[in-house]
């Protein structure tokens, strides 16, 4: 009996003023593992004629161990209340932080905007394709090498199902569906079995831009492209057009820039050439055009499409493509508040 005159005591002298003390009382006193639950398993090992007053006396302090326990717990949940109803209500939160937009979306926005005051039009589709929006309808050959699993991500074949490599599916896709004049924008995400380094990735974002009308030249592209390197990069930069091919335009160039990283002396991102391409470009081949049901004898017209990441390490003077997509904030942040 002097063990339950020792819990008693115990259970007078126990502090509760907060609610882990309480949970610390329900955990001693109360729960399966408590020492009056012991006493209890006890039971068994006491002579039979005090078992029954035994058993009384246990569970009395149990009960008792209860309602301290509902006091406790009435007089802490009483004192958070009162706290809570001393709050002003009406009081200003301390303000959160504003998230910041990605540099890669900054850039989106910023090369659209240009040409769009220039009269051009967004248009988007899906990043999931078939085989005659990306490949077929644009004149790439049943063995061009891009048509293979180790440089495009094919999610079925035969049909031909994949992750789009390039946004001029969406040229496509307005081709057949506009009658010319055209003038349209294709932003969005594009997919390329490529190994991730410094200046490549296999998920970017890309712009490409179509223009077909009558008439239409080689040397008005070259304004166009001359007028958003300028508006993009400042008045003083300088461009280059280099011949190139693509199955899908006929002369072909590609586009450089001098190298705003290093002025122009040569760096890793310019291969130390202090001149870096930042889009393809060319006349629509005719056979594209009549592929989508445009009469190529009557209009003429030209593309071109840009890598967004490549842009916006230009811009922004960053030297590693991998930057774009680790999703580290303290890079992000630098980048402004999202009303940027």
């Amino acid at each position: 009996m002097s063990k339950i005159e020792d819990i008693k005591n115990e259970l007078n002298q126990f502090v509760v003023e907060n609610q882990e003390q309480l949970e610390q009382f329900r955990l001693h006193f109360l729960s399966k593992k408590s020492e009056l639950q012991q006493l209890l398993s006890e039971i068994k090992n006491i002579a039979p004629e005090l078992r029954k007053d035994f058993g009384q006396q246990v569970n009395l302090l149990k009960q008792e161990a209860q309602n301290i326990f509902e006091s406790h717990k009435e007089k802490i949940e009483e004192v958070a209340l009162s706290q809570y109803e001393t709050m002003d209500l009406t009081r200003p939160v301390a303000a959160l932080p504003k998230g910041s937009m990605h540099p890669v979306s900054i850039m989106m926005n910023n090369v659209c905007e240009i040409f769009e005051k220039i009269g051009f039009v967004s248009v988007n589709g899906p990043d999931i394709e078939d085989d005659w929006h990306v490949f077929s309808a644009l004149n790439f050959p049943p063995e061009h090498p891009a048509r293979d699993m180790q440089d495009t991500f094919f999610i079925e074949l035969r049909p031909d199902i994949l992750l789009r490599t390039h946004t001029s599916s969406l040229q496509v896709r307005t081709m057949e569906t506009t009658q010319p004049p055209i003038r349209v924008i294709c932003p969005g995400r594009v997919f390329r079995n490529e190994t991730i380094t410094a200046r490549s990735h296999c998920i970017f974002h890309q712009i490409e831009g179509l223009y077909i009308a009558e008439e239409v030249s080689f040397a008005e592209m070259k304004q166009v492209l001359l007028h958003f390197a300028k508006e993009m990069f400042g008045e003083d930069t300088k461009i280059r057009l280099r011949p190139s091919f693509f199955p899908f335009t006929e002369p072909s160039a590609e586009m450089d820039i001098e190298c705003k990283i290093c002025g122009g002396k040569g760096c890793n991102v310019c291969k130390h050439s202090g001149w870096v391409e930042i889009l393809g470009c060319g006349m629509v081949d005719p056979n594209v055009l009549e592929s989508c049901g445009i009469d190529s004898t009557k209009y003429t017209g030209y593309a071109f499409g840009l890598g967004i990441e490549r842009m916006t390490m230009l811009k922004y003077k960053t030297n590693d493509i991998r930057l774009y997509f680790e999703n580290d904030v303290r890079f992000i942040e630098q980048f402004g508040p999202a009303t940027n």
